[in-house]
Order: structure tokens, then C-alpha cells, then sequence
């Protein structure tokens, strides 16, 4: 196969709830992620943001840096201030030797907001478009300019959530963008990955493979939750544990030549969901799953 499976550290313990798993020591979740497979790591919060400090940690586990999450205010900010504001993430993945950047634009976003619920999540007007789409393109120039590809994350609680919204992100913008797909998010959201990957299958850069648990997401938007309560009640699984239709995703992403990281992010109460026996489950499912896409 030409793709590298990774993980991202949710599985063990979380950014946007940082007492899920808030005991768990960092070389758990590296020891646990190697040990169920996996080649590398997106950051999380107990990482080093050194390469000096990080590089070692990770060579002890056999490990690569596969990326990390940006937050970016676009909306509120122009491309010098957000690169200025970029330049410790651009610094570490670089010198880590990554190829991309998760980008999302978190201005006024609610994903993270335990108390509002996702009908009230924020949704971009024409002028806010005419605002973003430049200055997200030119901000993905520079960072190619640096050696890293933008790799959009459509994100539930944020201005880009939508199939359409994504469809719009890549018509206003050219291939300076990249797109990561994310199964989990996009199904969240009412869309159809597999549909994503048919369309945009020349653009996408990263690949973040979560499942949905169809239940417990009908539940939730019958409910209005916020977004870390539906993921408390366990909305998201690893890939082959729940709806998302990994072979429709994946077959395009092979056909067009995908050659980067397929990266299990499935967000879970580490009490309830034990993070090494779904970081193994997610792994070998994913394994099979890109043998029969990718041979």
C-alpha cells in the first residue's frame, strides 16, 4: 500500500475535555498507539512542542509526527497576523518533517462550548466568504512556500461543517488548498463521505477516519446537544464500528493516487470505550479496509 496508518491521541485522552483521560501519561498513549500498529501520531495535548523534546519521545516508539491541529481566526484577523500567530506549529511540524497542516477556522465557533447547542452553531454569509476565501488561500501559499500542504478540516460547531460548505471552500479557492476528509464530521453533519471523496478526490490531502454510530447521532440531533455532549454519549467509534461505508470512501482516494496518512480520530470517553482495545480494533479494520481500496 502507498498510505501510512496513524492515530490521533483523542483515542486516549482529550484536547477539547482535557479531564477525559486526564491521567494518562503520554508515553501510555504512544506505547498503546505502537503497539496496536500504528506508524505515527497527530499532536495532542500532553506533546512537547519542541522538536528537540519531541523527537527522541517519539524515536523511542518507533514514531512519526504525522501533523497537528491549527485553529485559525480568518475572520478576524488578516494573513500576516495569522502567520505570525502560526509560526511555533509551522516551526515544529517542519522541523518534524511533516508534509501537512491540519487547518480549521475556529472564529466564533461552538464545538467546543458545553452548553450550546449545535442549531446554534455559526454559518458564514456571502460577505463573510468574500472575507475568508482569500485570505485562507493566500495563507495556504505561504505555508506551501514553508513545505506543508493546508489540509482543511471541515468541523462540526464551526463555519465550514456542511457538504455544501466544503463544496464552496474549494470552488472559491484553487489547489493551493487541500482538503482533510474526515468520515466522522462529514457524516455528523448530514453528508456523504464517500460523495466528498468522488468530488474532491484531486484535493484531498489528509484523511481522518472516525465512524458514527447511527443511533446515538439521531438521538443526539432529535436532542440539539452540543457537540461534547453527543460525543460523551458515544456518537463517534473507530472506523468498521459503525455506518460509514469505508470502500466508497476509500476507492476514489485510490484511484486519484491518495499516497498520504489515513489517520484514526475517533474521539471517546476513554472510561467507557478502553483506548487500546479500539486503537487495535481501529487499526486492523482500517488495515483491511485499505488492502481491498488500495491492494
Amino acid at each position: 500500500m502507498r498510505i501510512r496508518l496513524g492515530i490521533n491521541p483523542l483515542t486516549w485522552t482529550n484536547d477539547d475535555m482535557p479531564e477525559l483521560g486526564a491521567a494518562t501519561p503520554l508515553e501510555t498513549c504512544l506505547a498503546e498507539g505502537r503497539q496496536a500498529g500504528f506508524a505515527g501520531f497527530e499532536l495532542g495535548n500532553k506533546f512537547p512542542r519542541d522538536a528537540a523534546v519531541l523527537r527522541p519521545i517519539l524515536a523511542r516508539h518507533g514514531l512519526d509526527l504525522v501533523s497537528g491541529w491549527y485553529a485559525s481566526r480568518l475572520l478576524e484577523r488578516d494573513v500576516d497576523a495569522e502567520m505570525a500567530a502560526a509560526e511555533p506549529h509551522i516551526a515544529l511540524l517542519s522541523a518534524m518533517g511533516c508534509e501537512v497542516m491540519v487547518h480549521a477556522e475556529v472564529a466564533r465557533a461552538i464545538h467546543g462550548e458545553k452548553t450550546i447547542p449545535l442549531s446554534q452553531r455559526p454559518v458564514m454569509t456571502d460577505a463573510d466568504w468574500e472575507i475568508f476565501a482569500p485570505r485562507i488561500a493566500e495563507f495556504a501559499r505561504r505555508l506551501k512556500a514553508r513545505g506543508l500542504w493546508l489540509a482543511y478540516h471541515h468541523h462540526i460547531g464551526t463555519v465550514i461543517e456542511t457538504q455544501a460548505e466544503i463544496d464552496r471552500l474549494m470552488a472559491l479557492t484553487g489547489p493551493e488548498i487541500g482538503l482533510l476528509l474526515d468520515t466522522g464530521h462529514l457524516s455528523f453533519a448530514g453528508g456523504d463521505p464517500a460523495l466528498a471523496a468522488r468530488q474532491h478526490a484531486g484535493r484531498i490531502v489528509h484523511v481522518h477516519c472516525k465512524d458514527i454510530r447511527a443511533a446515538v447521532l439521531q438521538e443526539a440531533k432529535a436532542r440539539d446537544l452540543p457537540f461534547l455532549a453527543a460525543v460523551l454519549d458515544g456518537v463517534f467509534t473507530v472506523p468498521g464500528d459503525g455506518a460509514v461505508d469505508y470502500t466508497a470512501v476509500l476507492k476514489p482516494l485510490a484511484e486519484a493516487g491518495y499516497a498520504g496518512w489515513l489517520v484514526v480520530e475517533a474521539e471517546q470517553d476513554p472510561a467507557k470505550a478502553h483506548p487500546l482495545t479500539y486503537a487495535r480494533m481501529g487499526h486492523d479494520n482500517l488495515v483491511r479496509l485499505a488492502r481491498d481500496a488500495f491492494g
